[in-house]
Order: structure tokens, then C-alpha cells, then sequence
């Protein structure tokens, strides 16, 4: 690992961290908290929606857009401009490309342009994620800042290969960064469950996972895809997705880097907070 005691983080000139976990357990919140103090915030979801991603977002606005005969004119006359808005706090445009399964009357699309926009998300994701190394060498050659954390996103497991010590993704990042997972308890995750339910949202999967659940929660429901009501489905689906990540977010922890308990975590105020908790980590 990039620290292999306490007292190397301690004594460390840069910090450099990479915090990795379930969405929804403080990634976010405490690396704004860092930033706030003075650390470089590299988002790889932010990443992906903007580098990767945007051109295909502002292709899915404009063909709603070209829909309406109104705005279908004034673009095509370029009498208006269509933009993505999208933020570190603020992921809808990511999320409203990536989509649902099921009934298009619902608002979801046909599997196989899902499964067409899942797979433009792992190429994104795996490239935003290598794209670190570059933004620590930029945010230290441009800006001067010696404290980089990066925020990853939820779905970082699903493309790494947590059982094989030569994942490219995670040797590359661990000579960099050192691999935080913020462990949820069994309550955070009933409250991770019932907060999705209250406003299911698009999610990513490993393409073999995703084959598996889609056929079975047609055959176990009779029915066609047509019929599929795209939130019941990722609804249904969400539970069996954390269950699925949970051993692989371990297996990343225990071979690249360090656990740390989501509920310390929340208590985390300050970048003082945050390095006394890696420090306990690493003792």
C-alpha cells in the first residue's frame, strides 16, 4: 500500500486517498468536508458524465427534444442550445441516460439499448477511474495541492476484478492512492433499501449479473419485456445488487487498502477527523 503504518500517513507530506463503498454511506459528504480544507476532489462519477458520457447525454436531450416540433425548429435552425448541467451533487443527467428497462409508456427503454448504454458506462467508469493518476499530477503541477481525495462511485466494483492481485484498474491506483471502503452495518443497508424505494434510480451491473436478473424476473412474473415496469424492476433487483457488491467491496479492502466503519465515518467534521480515522485504520 501507498502507507503501510500510521505513522506514514501521519508523516506523509501528500495524502492521497480513494474512498470506494455503497452510494449513499458519505463518499460525497466528507470529500467536501477535504476540499473544504484544502484537498484536490477528483469525482469519478463527475468524470464519467462529462468526459466520457456527455456527448451521448446531450444526444439523448436533443432526440427527446426532436419529439417536439417546436424545439425540433428551433434546433435544427440552432435557435437554441442543449446542455448538460450536470455536478459533483447533481449526477440526474448521468443517471436519466443510463435509464431503466421496461415499457417505454413507463419511461423505460428496450433491454438492448440498456444493455448498449450499461456497457458505454464500463468503458467510462474504468477510464474515469485510471483517469486519477492523471488528475493527481494535475491537481499538484497546476494548482500546488499536495492532498488528493478521490470520490469514486458506487459501481467502481463492477469493474474491477476483486479476485485476481492483478486487476489493471486497482494495481495502477493502489501504487497512488490508498483504497478507503466505507463499510455500511446491516442498518445502513435496510436504510440504503428503503431510501431506494422511495425514488429508484438507475443503476450499473456486471453484464452477467444483469442477464441473470433480467430472466429471472421475467420468468418468475410471466412476462415480456413490454410489459416489464422498469421501476419494479431495479426495485426488485437493488437488494440482490448490494448483496452482490457487499464481498467484493471486502475482497477490494483486504488485498489494496483499509476499512473504515461508515458510521465513524459520519462523524468525520474536519480534515483533522479524517486523518486521525485513516491513521486508526492503519495502526
Amino acid at each position: 500500500m501507498l502507507y503501510n503504518s500510521a505513522s506514514d500517513w501521519t508523516n506523509a507530506a501528500q495524502k492521497r486517498v480513494m474512498l470506494f463503498g455503497m452510494s449513499g454511506l458519505g463518499k460525497t459528504y466528507v470529500s467536501n468536508i477535504l476540499r473544504a480544507s484544502g484537498w484536490f476532489h477528483y469525482s469519478v462519477d463527475y468524470r464519467i458524465g462529462t468526459r466520457y458520457m456527455g456527448e451521448h447525454i446531450v444526444d439523448n436531450f436533443k432526440l427527446e427534444a426532436m419529439k417536439n416540433p417546436f424545439l425540433a425548429d428551433l434546433l435544427l435552425n440552432d435557435g437554441i442550445y442543449i446542455g448538460s448541467n450536470i455536478t459533483f451533487e447533481n449526477l440526474a443527467p448521468l443517471s436519466t441516460y443510463l435509464g431503466k428497462p421496461g415499457n417505454p409508456a413507463k419511461g423505460g427503454i428496450p433491454f438492448p439499448e440498456y444493455t448498449r448504454r450499461q456497457a458505454l458506462h464500463a468503458h467510462a467508469e474504468t477510464n474515469s477511474m485510471l483517469d486519477t493518476v492523471h488528475f493527481i499530477d494535475r491537481a499538484k503541477r497546476l494548482y500546488g495541492y499536495d492532498n488528493f481525495i478521490c470520490d469514486t462511485s458506487g459501481s467502481m466494483v463492477e469493474v474491477i476484478n476483486a479476485d485476481s492481485p492483478a486487476d489493471p484498474v486497482m494495481s495502477q491506483l493502489c501504487e497512488h492512492v490508498l483504497p478507503v471502503w466505507i463499510e455500511g452495518s446491516d442498518a445502513h443497508v435496510e436504510e440504503l433499501v428503503s431510501r431506494f424505494a422511495k425514488a429508484p434510480k438507475p443503476m450499473y451491473y456486471q453484464p452477467e449479473f444483469l442477464e441473470g436478473l433480467w430472466s429471472e424476473y421475467l420468468s418468475n412474473n410471466a412476462l415480456t419485456e413490454p410489459d416489464v415496469d422498469p421501476d419494479d424492476f431495479i426495485l426488485w433487483g437493488y437488494r440482490m445488487l448490494l448483496d452482490h457488491r457487499l464481498p467484493r467491496y471486502r475482497k477490494i479492502a483486504q488485498r489494496w487498502g483499509v476499512t473504515v466503519q461508515a458510521d465513524d465515518m459520519a462523524k468525520v467534521q474536519t480534515h483533522d477527523d479524517f486523518n486521525t480515522l485513516i491513521a486508526r485504520s492503519l495502526a
